[in-house]
């Protein structure tokens, strides 16, 4: 595998704080994060830093590590199976070639870090992740 399971980690992580945020509640409230005690950081927006963090880094990877994570995402979800690894590398190949990049399968995919991680224990690959 090319993509190293430290990255991946790195992306779990990531993902899992985008899933825990919701949508804006009282989006002109005027508040300050004093006032509201910081909770807007559990709000998605347009400028969310850490949906922009997975975009770049998902984009700073080459072509086969790309293509490898979206590999575990098949494998995690149980589209294939671990021992279909170089099939499930090559259907991700696929879909990046037809525009279904990794980042937009990943952003739309809900617990896309949980899947990932399944995929990595899948394949016996096990980072020091921290427990959903």
């Amino acid at each position: 595998m090319d993509i190293a399971p430290d990255t991946v980690a790195d992306i779990v992580i990531r993902l899992r704080a985008i899933d825990v945020k919701e949508g804006p509640t009282d989006p002109d409230s005027g508040s300050n994060p004093i006032d509201d005690g910081s909770t807007d950081v559990l709000t998605s927006g347009t400028d969310d830093a850490t949906e922009s963090e997975v975009r770049s880094m998902i984009a700073g990877l080459d072509d086969d590590s790309r293509a490898e994570l979206l590999a575990l995402l098949y494998v995690g979800r149980g589209d294939m199976e671990p021992e279909e690894w170089d099939a499930a590398v090559d259907f991700a190949r696929e879909r990046e070639a037809a525009g279904e990049g990794a980042v937009k399968e990943l952003l739309r995919t809900p617990d896309a870090g949980d899947l990932l991680e399944e995929g990595l224990d899948a394949l016996g690959l096990t980072p020091d992740l921290p427990q959903a």
